[in-house]
């Protein structure tokens, strides 16, 4: 076999169940990475209709062959803005038509957007094989550059979002070299609740400055309980750049990503404050 098109789940890892092939998603990153050739068998899943959309029972369940554009059209709770904004930033109209949020998070990329906006829902990952299933949090699920625990006779089926992260109000901020179709140089996911004038639970995540996006327990910690009006004020940037450590490239030196992400935090957090 060096392509196979299944039309179900189970015959799907039944092919996958040697560990020889790979697995084909919207196909966004396989094809760019592969140059010439893809090396080896491919298990294309695009014909797996129950790995596709969005149900909602106790808790949000995104299918891992669920594409941005339905992402963003979704009617979803203001918890998962974050993830919208996110899903229209993910390259361009074609990239967002094609590409799924599973393949976006078994590519692994630090600069993946769905990433932060998940972690601040304390998304959790359901990976699949003919010999059962099994959940991860997507914090353990995420191991480094390009690198995951999704085992080689494994498809991950669907990202989980329980329903008390789906609570308050979320934002996504991007920063890049230009407005769109552009790696990032720095991005925040942050969602706040609110009760009575005051911050009663947060979640923030940073990507592009560590080899996996990161939560900021210091500034969750900073923000909860602190009225409306003073909560951004609560930010130190201390706090921000201590859980991150960027790198210099192409797009931007690791000094600059500290300052950046120090400031897209406050952004985002005041964002979803509203």
């Amino acid at each position: 076999m060096d392509y196979a098109r299944p039309e179900t789940l189970t015959e799907a890892l039944r092919l996958m169940a040697g560990g020889g092939a790979r697995a084909l998603g919207g196909g966004t990153d396989l094809y760019p990475g592969a140059a010439a050739r893809l090396g080896g068998p491919v298990v294309d899943l695009a014909g797996i209709g129950e790995l596709r959309g969005i149900t909602r029972n106790g808790g949000q369940r995104i299918g891992g062959l669920t594409s941005w554009t339905a992402i963003a059209a979704a009617v979803l709770p203001d918890a998962c803005r974050a993830l919208q904004q996110a899903a229209r930033q993910v390259g361009g109209r074609q990239v967002q038509n094609a590409g799924t949020i599973g393949g976006n998070l078994c590519n692994a990329s630090p600069a993946a957007d769905g990433v932060p906006p998940l972690l601040a829902l304390d998304a959790q990952v359901e990976l699949v094989s003919a010999s059962g299933t099994r959940r991860l949090e997507l914090a353990d699920f995420l191991l480094g550059p390009r690198r995951t625990a999704l085992r080689p006779d494994e498809v991950l089926a669907a990202v989980l979002i329980p329903e008390t992260a789906l609570r308050g109000r979320s934002s996504f901020v991007k920063l890049g070299a230009r407005s769109h179709l552009v790696i990032s140089i720095a991005m925040v996911a942050a969602r706040v609740e609110i009760d009575r004038g005051r911050v009663v639970g947060a979640a923030v995540a940073v990507g592009a400055c560590s080899p996996v996006a990161v939560r900021l327990p210091a500034v969750e910690a900073a923000l909860t309980g602190a009225p409306v009006a003073q909560a951004v004020g609560r930010i130190r940037d201390t706090d921000v750049t201590g859980p991150l450590s960027p790198i210099d490239d192409v797009r931007a030196t690791a000094k600059y990503r500290r300052e950046a992400a120090a400031e897209l935090v406050r952004r985002a957090v005041a964002e979803a404050l509203g």
